[in-house]
């Protein structure tokens, strides 16, 4: 399940920004008292009482202004707006109610979205001056008095934000459907893909790279089953992007891989592989998520009869570090293989949520342990009281040793190779979490 995405908006210069780092607790916008140093939109990570979030920070919004710079962050606010599960319009005690925060106000209102008002610079501690009370004017309930500067109010500000995300259901996806995201550079195919399993044009298609800017649904039920495949922009070289609307789109692109259950990770058959596949790839790897290699617009590469294993050997090597994930060869222009894809899809969802009972996993490490011996260190040899399950999506092992820094990374590779070798785990990563155990105990 996506994480709920929280927008910083309000007129330039009410320390939306001061306010943003805060809440991170890291300085990632440059702050400054000139108005509009904040340009394009700027994310990070926040946590609230277990709640995880995306915070994005927004350059002032001027309503009318014809200067092209603040036209621009005018665009850039309105897209996090859009994006937004929630949205705080951050306003100045200072200056009190202006004709901007007015509008911008009114602005909010009609994106439908809930609107936290957080009335910042509110640096005196007691009771709160008359002037306060203007702020109910704007016709958006209790305003949050907040200090973004020393912190004051952050709490009752978050309280209130985290009262209006999306409950998290017991299982994060609908039961009934598999979530697919599409994902690799620009123009490799991913829309005409989407496509063609749709049996309609749901995505613009072109030959220009940056078509698709928004990671779109698509709903699909055939006889493989119920499926939603989430087309996402393309990922190229941050050096390469130099759009302000694709800064964003690369963001979209990453939160559908974590609302994904399954990555389609896309290759051009004609280009080959490249740097930049093995980063996309690497985010749908860092994620846990299920992954298939899908080597595009194979249709048009000249074969003989060796072509597609000499095309395979050398993906294999190029993705080495994802060495468990199948590779497909298909066309979208043509349809070749889709059905395969469909079937694989299925496979490696399936596998991603594998869970291994206790019992079997140490039947394993009882057999990989006398076949090859732990490492050891100065006399002292690691030693794996046992293994346990711990979670699934992906598939998280818990290993209890009795020195955490003689379990090798190799060694743990061995393991996981023999896991693998009788349970298959195809199409999905692992994870190993090493806890250090007492040896009395």
């Amino acid at each position: 399940m996506s994480r709920p995405i929280v927008a910083v908006v309000g007129r330039p210069n009410v320390g939306k920004s001061t306010l943003f780092n805060k809440l991170c607790g890291k300085r990632f916008s440059i702050v400054d008292d000139t108005p509009g140093v904040t340009r394009d939109r700027i994310y990070g990570d926040c946590n609230w009482q277990n709640y995880d979030f995306l915070l994005v920070d927004t350059g002032g919004i001027e309503p009318h202004s014809d200067d092209v710079i603040l036209k621009q962050m005018k665009r850039q606010a309105q897209l996090a707006i859009e994006s937004a599960d929630v949205i705080v319009l951050v306003t100045d005690m200072r200056s009190g109610v202006v004709a901007t925060d007015q509008e911008v106000a009114a602005m909010l209102q009609k994106s439908g979205k809930p609107i936290v008002l957080c009335v910042n610079k509110c640096d005196t501690i007691g009771e709160l001056p008359p002037d306060f009370y203007e702020f109910y004017n704007l016709g958006l309930g209790d305003p949050i008095a907040v200090s973004a500067v020393h912190g004051h109010g952050t709490g009752d500000l978050l309280e209130e934000v985290v009262k209006h995300f999306p409950q998290p259901e017991e299982d994060e996806f609908e039961s009934d459907y598999t979530y697919v995201a599409v994902i690799g550079k620009p123009n490799v195919g991913k829309s005409s893909l989407v496509n063609e399993i749709a049996g309609e044009e749901r995505a613009i298609v072109s030959n220009i790279a940056g078509t698709t800017r928004d990671a779109t649904d698509t709903r699909i039920e055939n006889e493989y089953g119920k499926f939603v495949f989430i087309d996402t922009a393309g990922l190229r070289r941050k050096s390469k992007v130099v759009d302000n609307i694709e800064r964003y789109s690369v963001l979209r692109a990453k939160m559908a891989v974590e609302r994904a259950q399954v990555c389609v990770i896309m290759i051009d058959a004609l280009e080959g592989f490249t740097e930049q596949d093995s980063k996309v790839a690497g985010i749908a790897h860092e994620m846990g998520k299920a992954c298939i290699i899908a080597v595009n617009k194979w249709d048009a590469v000249e074969k003989d009869g060796a072509t597609m294993t000499k095309y395979r050997q050398k993906l294999m090597n190029d993705f080495s570090f994802m060495s468990y994930a199948p590779i497909i060869f298909i066309s979208a222009k043509t349809g070749q293989r889709i059905d395969r894809l469909f079937e694989l899809i299925k496979f490696v969802d399936t596998q991603n949520a594998m869970r291994i009972s206790t019992g079997k996993l140490n039947d394993v490490l009882a057999d990989a342990t006398a076949r090859v011996q732990p490492p050891s260190d100065k006399g002292k040899r690691l030693k794996i009281y046992y293994m346990t399950q711990a979670s699934t999506r992906p598939p998280t092992f818990v290993c209890f040793v009795n020195k955490k820094d003689l379990f090798h990374y190799s060694y743990q590779r061995y393991l996981d190779n023999q896991i693998r070798e009788i349970f298959g785990l195809e199409g999905t990563p692992t994870r190993f979490i090493i806890r250090e155990r007492d040896e009395r105990k």
